[in-house]
Formats: structure tokens, sequence, C-alpha cells
């Protein structure tokens, strides 16, 4: 089959070939926003105009869209799918053992004030599972134990959903900063570094965002002092990790630190009423006021659980199994056994991709020479990080001695309900995957680029449209990395800081990537309530992609004593 050189610019204008390439994503945001369609039909949409754009107008051969769009649907199903099924059955088979009121009982006994519970589960214990694991699992699992805490799904889903950013650019152990020094020639150390200098200043201010969220300047007011230990602690050691010691460890080292000196400071400290509000089973609204209060001050705390350590480690070993085996499937030295001579590389089956393998050719800007793509399925049936949650599940029925019978019915159910949130992930893969492999993704960057001296403040903009096309940090930092090298050495400002600034901006992204919201919604039990999370996250992930513009634009012009040399 003939080679394919991607066109990035149709017409003769970059203004009209960027309209042309962004209408899909428009269209998606309407369906969305504006008519509230479900996930999977807004993802159909989609993916049909995308399709028709990428052949009709940037004369993408048929069939090489159809093989896009496959690949897509396929990696929708695995790896992410597979995360998200073994995700919720863990969770699932910590209820059906009857061990989640054991939990909910050790969480209220440290505090039962909702606001101080979202800063410990979603945003500190967010972060370690971000650390390690990535994917959509952290979103699942924080939701949903929030969620059988007693929380709104939808404020669980998206709070879970905000409180992700401060994590997802050093996720999966650094792979999103190492991968974007691959494509871009510099040091992942020195990208690394200066994420350091530009995520903390996000880090710190988060817990305030997310209490502010949930109940205004009156929450603020009550909460102030736990917000600035979990995000400060968290702030301080993301940056002294990331400038010293390199981009792995900054997302598990800053969430533990940041866990243990929340939960320290909560057996010394409360606010003077807790925010325990009635919530309701579903809907949009918010809160709603109300809530028992506590002793205040020094001292003060939710009322201690009745029972004894030994009962609620197990009732948390479920999870405990599952941040085990994260963490050993994110080791490099567990990854190389998987390798081309590991002892476990059988268990990867890969599979080139007909019609599109090495086959479309992706030229400058985006790379120096043209470039054949590598397009290869691996269906890493052990490697897979859902395998080794999936594991975990596995250990802990055994653990708690939960029936074979209810096992399976339980591993049953799960795909039933998850079913529509299934389809909805490989769609949404397979436009993503259209708009990339088509190029219509690098044409609208192209339009970005051409805002010269002022793209510093557009270029995270540029990582969060990638992650909202790809559902991941590590993606958007392979298709645009190069991209903001190349554009940082035309406008004369520094390659480290703009390569770095894609995956700043890129965090914003995660909350409203399509990818992101079907797997809250999965999580959670709102299938087919994609539009409103959507609604809800959207505003919160335009703001935070505009404060990291601002950063990046004052770090390259005025502030840049704080750039790596």
């Amino acid at each position: 089959m003939d080679v394919w050189h991607q066109n990035y610019l149709p017409f003769d204008s970059v203004g009209l070939s960027a309209l042309a390439a962004s209408g899909p994503i428009i269209l998606f945001f309407i369906c969305l926003a504006v008519l509230r369609m479900k996930g999977h039909v807004a993802a159909a949409l989609t993916l049909a105009l995308s399709m028709l754009i990428a052949v009709a107008i940037f004369h993408m051969p048929l069939g090489m869209a159809l093989a896009s769009a496959f690949y897509g649907f396929f990696y929708g199903m695995w790896p992410i799918a597979w995360i998200i099924v073994a995700t919720v059955f863990v969770y699932k088979v910590a209820v059906r053992s009857g061990q989640f009121d054991i939990i909910r009982s050790s969480i209220t006994g440290l505090t039962d004030d909702r606001r101080l519970q979202m800063l410990l589960i979603g945003f500190s214990f967010g972060a370690f599972l971000e650390g390690a694991a990535g994917f959509g699992a952290p979103v699942a699992i924080t939701a949903a134990l929030l969620v059988g805490l007693g929380f709104n799904p939808l404020y669980a889903a998206g709070l879970c959903l905000i409180a992700d950013t401060a994590p997802v650019a050093f996720g999966a152990l650094g792979i999103p900063v190492i991968v974007a020094g691959q494509v871009s020639n510099l040091d992942p150390f020195s990208i690394g570094a200066m994420a350091g200098r530009q995520l903390p200043l996000m880090s710190v201010f988060l817990p305030f965002w997310l209490v502010f969220v949930m109940d205004g300047k009156k929450g603020l007011r009550e909460t102030w002092p736990a917000a600035l230990v979990a995000g400060g602690s968290f702030a301080v050691t993301q940056y002294l990790t990331s400038n010293f010691l390199g981009p792995e460890l900054p997302d598990v080292a800053s969430s533990i630190v940041s866990l243990v000196s929340l939960g320290l400071f909560l057996k010394m400290w409360q606010p003077k009423m807790a925010f325990a509000p009635a919530v309701s089973s579903g809907g949009a609204a918010a809160f709603s006021a109300g809530g028992a209060g506590v002793a205040g001050g020094f001292g003060g705390a939710g009322s201690p659980s009745p029972y004894s350590m030994s009962r609620i480690v197990r009732a948390w070993s479920p999870f405990l199994f599952l941040t085990a085996t994260i963490t050993v499937w994110g080791l490099g030295g567990f990854k190389a056994l998987f390798g081309p001579k590991g002892l476990l590389a059988a268990t990867t089956l890969s599979f080139h991709m007909p019609f599109i393998d090495r086959l479309i050719i992706r030229g400058a800007p985006v790379v120096a020479t043209p470039t054949p793509l590598d397009v290869v399925f691996k269906l890493d049936l052990v490697a897979a990080t859902g395998t080794g949650i999936f594991l975990a599940a596995l250990i802990a029925i055994v653990f708690l001695r939960m029936p074979a019978k209810t096992a399976l019915g339980t591993f049953a159910e799960t795909i039933r309900e998850l079913r529509r949130p299934i389809l909805s992930i490989g769609l949404v893969l397979a436009f993503a995957f259209v708009e990339n492999y088509s190029g219509m993704s690098v044409t609208m960057a192209l339009l970005l680029a051409k805002t010269g001296s002022a793209y510093p403040l557009f270029a995270p903009l540029l990582g969060w449209l990638g992650v909202f096309l790809t559902g991941s940090d590590t993606s958007s930092n392979a298709l645009f990395a190069a991209l903001q090298a190349t554009t940082a050495h035309q406008i004369g400002v520094s390659d480290i800081l703009l390569v770095a600034a894609n995956s700043t901006g890129g965090v914003a992204g995660k909350m409203i990537s399509p990818q992101s919201i079907a797997v809250a919604c999965a999580a959670v039990g709102l299938i087919g309530r994609e539009s409103d999370l959507f609604r809800f996250t959207l505003k919160h992930s335009i703001g935070l992609a505009v404060i990291a513009g601002i950063i990046t634009l004052s770090q390259a012009y005025w502030l840049t004593g704080m750039l790596v040399k």
C-alpha cells in the first residue's frame, strides 16, 4: 500500500485549516455541554464527523481513517477499559464482602467533615494512585470511595477529576516527562525540574479550590489550615523531588508526605463545624447545607471508630493490595520482565496495524525530517496495569474468604454495568486517534504557534488540547513536545520551559477528557450522565489552563530566574 504524508494545511489559510480540524471537537463540546447527549452518542457523532473531515478535507485515505478508528477503539478496550473493569471490581469486592462499613468508620473516625475527607482521599490518596498507576484508575478508585462515604455521585466524580490535576504531569512514575524528553531531544531531568517550578504553584492552590467548590468562602475560612497542610506539604515535596531526584518520584513522595501530614494534623485540629450535609443519590445540585457540629480547635475529631486496628486493616485490604500491585507493576525492574529479552516477554502480543503501520508519514514542523509512524497494538496480558489491579481483587477475595460464587457474580455484575461506559471509551479513543493520525491535531497546534511572542501564554493550551484528545499527558507530550521545542527556538524563549508547559497545561485537560469523563461516570454509577459531569468540570479546566498559561508567560519574559538553565 502507498504511503501517505500528513497534510497539515488543506487550505492556504492556517486559520481555515484549523477551523476545519477543530470541527469534531466543537461538535463534541456542543453535544455534551449544550445538547446534553449521552457520552456514547456524542462520541459516535464526533467520530463520524472526524472521519468525514479527515477524508474529504485532509485527504486521508479512507482505509487509513477506518484503521485509525479501529486502532483507537481497540486501545480503548485494552488497556483503558480493562483498568476500569478491574478497578470497579476491587471496589465491589470491598462492598460485597461487607468491609465498606468498617472503611467508612475508619475515615469518619479521623474526620467526619466532607471537605477534609475530599482532601484526604481525592487529593492526597488520589495523587499516590496517579503516581503509581495513572490511566484513569485514581479517579475511579477515589470517586467510588467517596460515594461509599455518602458523597453525591456527580460531585464525587467531578471533585476527584479536579483533584487529579496536580499529579498528572509526573504520573505513572514520571512517564509523561520521560516521553517529552525523548521526542524533543531534551534532558528529561531538566524538563521535570522545570515542571517542578510550575506545578507546585498550582498544587498548593488546588486544595483551597476544592474546598471553595464544595463550600464557598465559608469553607475556606473554616478549613484553610488543613488545605494549607495538604497542598503546602505536597507542593514543597513536589518541588524538591523534581529538582533534585528526577521525574520518577514526585507524585509518590509528595502524596505520601501530604497524606501523612494531613492525617497527623487532623489528629490535633478539626474545624469548628463539620461539613456533613445531606446528599442525594444523584443530580447536579450542590451539597445542601447542614450538618452536625463537632468540637473545634486542637483535639477535635470525628467519632472514634468502634473497630480494632486489625479489623480496619482487614477492611482496607483490597485497596492495600491494589496499592501494592500497581506499585510493583510500575517498577522498572518489573517492566523489564516484559521487554524483548525478558522472562515474560511471551505474554505481550504485538500486532502491526494494517493500512497505517509505517504508512503514515509525519513531517515538518512536528519533526525535522519526514518520519513514518510505528502503529503497533500491544496486548500486554500480564504487563497491563489492569491485570495488576485484577490480581489485587483476586488476592482480596482469598484473603477475605469471599465465596467463589459471590466473587464470580460480582465480576459479572461489573461487566454488565460497564458495558455502555466501555463503548463510550472505545468511541472516544477512536475519534481521538483519527484526529491524531490524520494530522488534524497538529493543524490546530500550528494556529497557536502563529501567536508569536505571546505564544508562551498559549503553550499550555496545546498540552491541554493534547490531553483532551488522548486522555493522557504522556500521549500529549508524544504528540506536541517536539513542536513546542521548535516554536521556542523560533520565538527565542527557553525550549525546556515550553516543553514542560506542555505537561503542566495538559494536567488541566485531564478533567474534561472524554476518556476521563467516561471512566468517572462508570465508577460512580452515572452511566449516561457524561454531559452533566462535563459541564461541571469544564469551567475548572479552562481556569487552570489559563493559570498555567500566565505562569509560563511570566517565566518566559519576567521571572526568568525560575528557568532551568
